[in-house]
């Protein structure tokens, strides 16, 4: 008795199951070195995230306007002038652009750096210049202990300006023995990063499944007739539905209508959305708490009301009132150099606006009753 050989058995070597490629994340999408791409790092995270682009908008804009007040009443006059007319750079004007674009790089670097730059023929003051707080450093005078502005070269080099005193320099929150400042965006990166990972997400689950797709299955019956034009039925159903979908582009509405068994899906119709609303709140609300803007300033409605209350006013009065003790200085001290070159030593105060969050109603009511109070203490005096 003979035996054939043994057919040797087939290996697959594909595997039967593949993954499909999703999206992977670049390791270029946010520096990690805070240390030296600091400023892209933060241009960068107000791109990318509007809600912080918003907020420090609106700081600068709630910060408010401000009058220069001159103690010699004889300059006032050319004071003003100086303030509405000033040229800031190549479009700007007043001193109150230069201060809110001063103020919006303190915001986001840390630090802030301007320049009052000279007519090369008169030696008068031409124009403000706001420069990149990026290019500067600072250190102190070996022998006042002053500091001394520097430009950064290549090679790591430092360069002294020349006029030490044309340049006007500020630092926010600088670490005790350091001299730049530090962002209000420090610390924001990490929840940025996930907060884009969820909107991602969210863009490819309606890639997949917000443009609706539909699964059309034609079942022939168990009659031999029938599955003999399975295939030119099937064809003609599928010939139909892509035409009625066409029509449906140019406003035509056409119905669908079939014999058999036919069966028309959505596909994905079974799966559901995750609810991000949680967590996006929890993040959001991080990135509120950093940036000391009420919610719904920046269009986020998460309670009932739409009003300010008096706790949340008077913590945004304080940070606005802080941004504006830090600004001063660089106003006073421009204002005091164009006053010297006028052949004026006059000292000159700033006048900030008044900060009104409130309603003028609330304001008025409150007034009333401090009135009152008054003189009922008045009469029992």
């Amino acid at each position: 008795m003979k035996f054939g050989k043994k057919k040797k058995t087939e290996i697959l070597t594909e595997p039967a199951v593949s993954s499909a490629v999703r999206y992977t994340e670049t390791p270029g999408d946010m520096p990690d070195s805070v240390e030296h791409w600091e400023k892209e790092l933060y241009d960068r995270l107000r791109f990318t995230v509007p809600v912080i682009d918003a907020a420090i908008g609106k700081i600068v804009r709630l910060t408010g306007g401000y009058r220069v007040i001159c103690e010699d009443e004889g300059m006032q006059g050319l004071m003003d002038s100086f303030v509405s007319d000033i040229p800031v750079g190549l479009t700007g004007q007043s001193l109150h652009s230069f201060t809110d674009s001063f103020l919006e790089s303190l915001l986001t670097y840390g630090n802030a750096v301007g320049e009052i730059i000279l007519d090369s023929d008169t030696l008068r003051i031409s124009s403000l210049y706001n420069g990149d707080p990026s290019r500067v450093a600072v250190i102190a005078d070996s022998k006042t202990g002053l500091p001394v502005y520097c430009l950064k070269c290549k090679g790591g080099k430092l360069k002294a300006f020349e006029n030490q005193n044309l340049i006007l320099f500020s630092a926010l929150n600088p670490p005790p023995g350091k001299n730049m400042g530090v962002s209000i965006l420090r610390g924001l990166p990490a929840l940025s990063r996930i907060l884009m990972k969820i909107y991602r997400c969210i863009g490819q689950n309606y890639e997949r499944a917000g443009n609706v797709r539909y699964a059309v299955t034609y079942k022939p019956s168990s009659d031999s007739s029938e599955k003999a034009y399975s295939r030119e039925r099937a064809m003609q159903i599928a010939k139909e539905w892509s035409e009625g979908m066409t029509a449906a582009k140019n406003g035509e509405i056409r119905d669908f209508v079939a014999v058999g068994d036919v069966d028309i899906k959505v596909i994905g119709a079974d799966n559901q959305l995750f609810d991000t609303e949680v967590p996006v709140r929890q993040i959001m609300e991080q990135l509120v708490a950093k940036l000391s803007v009420p919610p719904f300033l920046l269009g986020l409605n998460w309670s009932t009301t739409e009003r300010m209350s008096s706790q949340q006013a008077d913590i945004l009065t304080s940070e606005l009132e802080y941004y504006r003790r830090i600004i001063t200085p660089v106003i006073k001290k421009a204002a005091s150099a164009f006053l010297m070159q006028n052949g004026s030593l006059s000292g000159v105060t700033v006048e900030w606006d008044n900060i009104n969050l409130q309603d003028e109603s609330v304001l008025a009511e409150a007034r009333l009753k401090n009135a009152q109070a008054e003189e009922i203490e008045r009469s029992l005096s």
